[in-house]
């Protein structure tokens, strides 16, 4: 848990290595048409634009010469045709390799929500919500360069050097090999620099990812900041963060700008060199115009290798991103179907807790041999105090996390034998903190059963008494609601949040804390609807208030994950132990 927090660096669990680049590229796969028809047009390109200086050799040597203007005419003439063929071929290379990217990205972005759907509540309990945020936003934008032009341009960069060495070969082969003296010094800059480049870009990545933690932190705790005006503490706690990011962020790209001056430098003295030693050849095998041309060459030869450089810098950037991003997509959920997990048939409701242990961390125990059987049709009352574990209970039920030992069983089928949505299908879970998400209200009852009609979603509104304030909205049903319901009361929230799950028609009910933020009125009013709603339902309720469960079936009274005190209200009340002392301080708060 003690990754949880804004400002600390998350490690990696493995280095980065060449898989992770080639799981990259297997992202294009589906586009292979595309890439070898944009492969195609970038060497056609190449070899359009390269024919230029081979062309200045020709009207050199030997049209200027001989005054020879028809042929320095079509020179220019297939000149003119080759700058033109380069730019089509660009053109539609961009608008190609820009959906490829985008669809790419697409892709990537779909494989991370689809498995943040899937992982388990301990995932999203040891790390800061902002820190995933940053992986499916952040991080995959990142990539959208060297997707989209990366990748075709190394192959056309590679093509484009093989074809100008072969140019300046035929033209000199001495002056070729003189040319190359530039190359080992590079290669060993560039294996000078690499690690050291990775690890900045691994930091930047950690910077930008605690700030983004910080920020979305912040604005979720907008109302408890103003409420205790700590707004100018925030603020230096931010300029700390992002003062952080902006250090990395400087070191990274100090860094990665080595390269570039590298070869601009190497490349300025190479071509000194060759002027020098070509201008004192020339009559000795040399003219002036193959020295112009291999000069031209050699220009021609260093920029692919200036952009083979930017893309060698994108890699390494990418790598820090690549290896978040895939660790996210490999990270294995705890909670998973059996192999020979079966589909949960429809069940009656009978749930029995068969010795169960359970801690959120191995050495802790929340849940200790908690052994009982609820029958169909039963309502099970959970009281006790805060932490006793009386969420954990119904959290395990739903199979939210796993029992360390003993069996949690429905209808005495094992859950953990049985596929996870399947069994949460026939539940319908109201959670503490009630969710509404953005849309209309009428969305939101119908979120988890998507074919019923109107007139039921009203009827399950009504049921739990909030048609009423809904009828009173500008838009009814229809009016919209923002994310997390921010212009609703909590009591609304809850309202609309138990008609969502009465509307699912589950065989199992949980309502943990359902009724906390609901007015006595309307909680008086609820408990009629409820008492029709609960029938033939096993129902697990998680008690504010003790008036709300004074008619159940059995009432476990919880204290430190032991139920120690279980029976009917009555028979509690009789004991004059646990349950009497807290209904008694219940009746001295109330009066």
């Amino acid at each position: 848990m003690a990754r949880n927090k804004f400002d600390i660096d998350e490690e990696l669990e493995a280095p980065f290595q060449l898989s992770h680049f080639k799981r990259l590229v297997g992202y294009l796969k589906p586009y292979k048409k595309l890439m070898i028809m944009t492969v195609c047009l970038m060497l056609l390109a190449s070899v359009a634009n390269l024919i230029g200086p081979y062309l200045i050799k020709v009207a050199i040597d030997e049209k200027i010469p001989n005054g020879d203007t028809a042929g320095l005419a079509m020179l220019a003439g297939i000149y003119l045709v080759a700058i033109i063929i380069t730019g089509i071929c660009l053109k539609y290379r961009i608008r190609i390799m820009s959906r490829i990217g985008q669809s790419v990205i697409q892709h990537i972005r779909k494989d991370l929500f689809t498995k943040l759907q899937k992982l388990d509540f301990s995932y999203y309990d040891s790390r800061p919500h902002g820190k995933i945020l940053v992986r499916v936003v952040n991080y995959v934008n990142s990539l959208s360069d060297l997707l989209s032009n990366g990748v075709i341009n190394l192959i056309t960069d590679l093509f484009s050097i093989f074809v100008i060495i072969c140019f300046m070969l035929m033209i000199d082969v001495k002056l070729t090999l003189m040319a190359m003296v530039g190359f080992p010094i590079l290669a060993l800059i560039v294996f000078l620099i690499k690690n050291a480049q990775r690890r900045a870009w691994q930091n930047l990545s950690n910077k930008q990812s605690n700030m983004n933690a910080y920020i979305h932190e912040s604005i979720n705790g907008i109302k408890v900041t103003q409420a205790f005006a700590r707004e100018h503490e925030n603020a230096r706690i931010f300029n700390e963060v992002s003062g952080n990011y902006r250090t990395s962020w400087m070191k990274a790209v100090r860094i990665q700008f080595l390269l570039w001056p590298s070869i601009e430098n190497i490349s300025v003295l190479s071509v000194s060199f060759i002027y020098v030693v070509g201008i004192s050849a020339i009559g000795d095998g040399v003219t002036v115009g193959s020295l112009v041309a291999f000069v031209g060459y050699m220009w021609m030869f260093w920029m692919p290798l200036a952009n083979i450089g930017n893309f060698y810098n994108a890699i390494i950037n990418a790598m820090a991103y690549l290896e978040r991003i895939f660790e996210t997509i490999d990270e294995k959920p705890t909670l998973t179907d059996a192999p020979n997990a079966k589909t949960l048939p429809v069940i009656n409701g009978r749930v029995e807790f068969d010795n169960v242990t359970f801690g959120y961390e191995r050495e802790e125990k929340t849940l200790d041999q908690i052994q009982f059987v609820a029958n169909p049709g039963d309502t099970i009352a959970l009281v006790g105090a805060t932490g006793s574990g009386k969420t954990t209970i119904v959290n395990l039920i739903s199979r939210f996390y796993d029992v360390n030992s003993g069996q949690v069983k429905i209808d005495d089928i094992d859950i953990k034998t049985v596929t996870i949505p399947s069994l949460r299908k026939q539940m319908g879970i109201m959670l503490q903190d009630p969710f509404i998400f953005s849309g209309t209200i009428m969305d939101n009852i119908r979120y988890g059963r998507l074919d019923a009609s109107d007139e039921e979603v009203i009827a399950a509104a009504k049921a739990v008494q909030a048609h009423q304030f809904i009828s009173r909205m500008e838009d009814g049903y229809l009016t919209e609601v923002n994310e997390r319901g921010t212009r609703l009361s909590t009591g609304q929230r809850q309202l609309i949040s138990f008609a969502r799950v009465l509307l699912a028609d589950p065989r199992i009910l949980i309502l943990d804390e359902a009724t906390s933020s609901i007015d006595t009125e309307t909680e008086l009013a609820l408990q009629k609807g409820l008492e029709t709603l609960l029938a033939g339902r096993t129902s697990f309720i998680i008690a504010h208030r003790l008036s709300t469960i004074q008619k159940a079936t059995n009432i476990f009274f919880i204290d430190k994950g032991k139920i120690i005190e279980r029976g009917t209200h009555d028979e509690l009340i009789s004991q004059r132990g646990h349950y009497w002392k807290l209904h008694n301080s219940h009746k001295r708060a109330v009066v």
